[in-house]
């Protein structure tokens, strides 16, 4: 990854990069996010108007098609820049599905916000990399930014509704200061998020889909005291690129699904 890049992700708290996956194996995503084996695992979580946001989350990354996206080079290599460590282990993914029309909003929020709450101690330590698999935009409900909030403190956060957000009073103030960049993005793009930078997303109110799937990494070193989950702390096996296309559509069986009866704290946008 390119110096300029990586200077832009510290300073900005994001990096968007274009066409990271191609159409084919988006495509083949896809697929497998609309496959049963995903759908069937799905939860809801509501906004403050009663829109239902549904995803679906597990833990380790297996051989399946997501996993082998989660553990190929390419990405590996740019978390690896980011964090400026080899040690790089895979936390959790998730298929954020938000359907037309239907699709709610999240809160302004923080990941470390949710994961402070699971017992890290170092949020340089993880990042967030999110895989459009559709197009993102204003009208279908994109992420939201502000710019360089990734420096500012770990803000408390307490539930409204089904969701968890920051400290109200501490985002007008952000918001004051910062920048709202809205991320939007062609499907195959990629964009790299600081676990402290601010962000939500408004309703899907389009006749279109808003589809993505979400990798979150952890660095070995910062081991979590609340966590019972061990993919955060086991260094990933790095796959070839190729891996995706080459071993065809995979779906998502056996693997440790989230339920939504269990205690939720981590992060979903």
């Amino acid at each position: 990854m390119k110096k300029e890049l990586i200077e832009s992700y510290h300073r900005d708290g994001f990096l968007l990069v274009k066409q990271m996956f191609s159409p084919d194996e988006i495509a083949l995503l896809f697929s497998v996010a609309t496959d049963e084996s995903v759908t069937e695992n799905s939860f809801d979580l509501n906004d403050q108007d009663g829109k239902k946001t549904k995803l679906t989350l597990w833990f380790t990354a297996g051989d399946d098609s997501f996993g082998l996206m989660s553990k190929c080079k390419r990405m590996i290599e740019s978390v690896r820049n980011l964090l400026g460590s080899d040690e790089v282990c895979h936390f959790h993914s998730k298929v954020m599905q938000k359907q037309p029309k239907v699709g709610g909003a999240w809160e302004w929020h923080q990941d470390y916000g949710y994961w402070y709450k699971n017992g890290f101690l170092f949020p340089e330590a993880m990042i967030s990399v999110m895989v459009a698999l559709t197009d993102a935009n204003k009208e279908n409900g994109c992420l939201q930014v502000l710019k360089g909030t990734h420096k500012m403190q770990r803000f408390e956060h307490n539930f409204i509704g089904e969701q968890q957000g920051a400290d109200p009073d501490f985002v007008k103030e952000a918001e004051k200061v910062s920048e709202l960049v809205y991320c939007e993005l062609e499907a195959g793009d990629v964009l790299f998020f600081h676990p402290n930078i601010l962000h939500r997303s408004a309703a899907n109110l389009s006749d279109h889909p808003r589809w993505s799937v979400i990798s979150a990494y952890n660095l070995s070193y910062n081991i979590p005291f609340r966590e019972k989950n061990t993919s955060c702390i086991t260094p990933v096996q790095v796959v070839p690129d190729e891996a995706i296309l080459e071993s065809g559509k995979k779906e998502v069986n056996n693997a440790d699904f989230l339920k939504k009866e269990a205690e939720i704290t981590l992060n979903v946008k």
